[in-house]
């Protein structure tokens, strides 16, 4: 039983879609180090079969078919193809070195060591 439960769970990490945009916050990447550090810990739970089956409706879009939306937008206009650029992972680097001062930009500009060496 755990092991048909373990290669089902594979099966839709393998199914499940990477984003290259989201580096170091993709689902799709999560998913296969929870399951990966679940099965290596004996997970043999029910919980393990509800886990899955939810997993099985957000991956094929279950929710998304039963309440089929008007619009492909959101109130304010925006479209999903807007929303996936803006949470890329380059897009919030830049947006979050805009939101620095401008003497902090200047002196990570010219200091000599890297700014995650003045947090150790």
């Amino acid at each position: 039983m755990a092991a048909s439960r373990y290669r089902r769970f594979l099966r839709l990490c393998e199914e499940w879609p990477v984003e290259e945009t989201k580096r170091q916050r993709d689902l799709g990447a999560f998913l296969r180090q929870r399951v990966a550090q679940a099965f290596r810990e004996g997970e043999n739970t029910p919980a393990c079969d509800q886990m899955y089956e939810s997993l099985v409706r957000i991956h094929t879009n279950f929710y998304k078919n039963k309440y089929p939306r008007l619009k492909d937008t959101t109130f304010t206009g925006v479209t999903v193809e807007d929303c996936r650029m803006i949470l890329a992972t380059d897009i919030l680097k830049q947006m979050e070195d805009m939101k620095k001062g401008t003497w902090k930009r200047l002196r990570e500009k010219f200091s000599a060591k890297k700014p995650e060496e003045d947090l150790k």
